[in-house]
């Protein structure tokens, strides 16, 4: 009986257990095997630096479709524009419109009670 070893190749490094299970994800769904080595699950939930390094390996003769589905993944990112500026407007807070509106009141009726003091 032949034992076949596949030997694993490092794919990529991210810095995250939640990136790095969000790419095995993806590399799972389009059939891709994924092991995750590194700072998987650690008790700390770190996110940032070395200690939060997670390094993502597949198999030696799944390297060049993981690449392309890593290719696909960020283009599709990169296409995913924000929609139209004149959408995303954001209304005016109310305390705006009450500003406004004193600040109006006080320009009409400054002229008028001077115009009574006067008189």
């Amino acid at each position: 009986m032949r034992t076949i070893v596949s030997v694993s190749t490092l794919l990529t490094t991210v810095h995250g257990t939640f990136s790095a299970h969000v790419l095995a994800a993806r590399l799972h769904s389009e059939g891709i095997d994924v092991e995750l080595r590194g700072a998987v699950d650690s008790p700390y939930g770190l996110t940032v630096g070395d200690m939060a390094r997670v390094d993502l390996y597949v198999p030696e003769d799944q390297v060049d479709d993981a690449r392309l589905v890593l290719l696909a993944s960020e283009i599709d990112d990169a296409m995913d524009l924000p929609e139209a500026r004149d959408s995303e407007r954001r209304p005016v807070p109310s305390w705006v419109w009450v500003m406004a509106v004193i600040v109006l009141v006080i320009a009409v009726a400054a002229p008028v009670l001077r115009w009574l003091v006067d008189a």
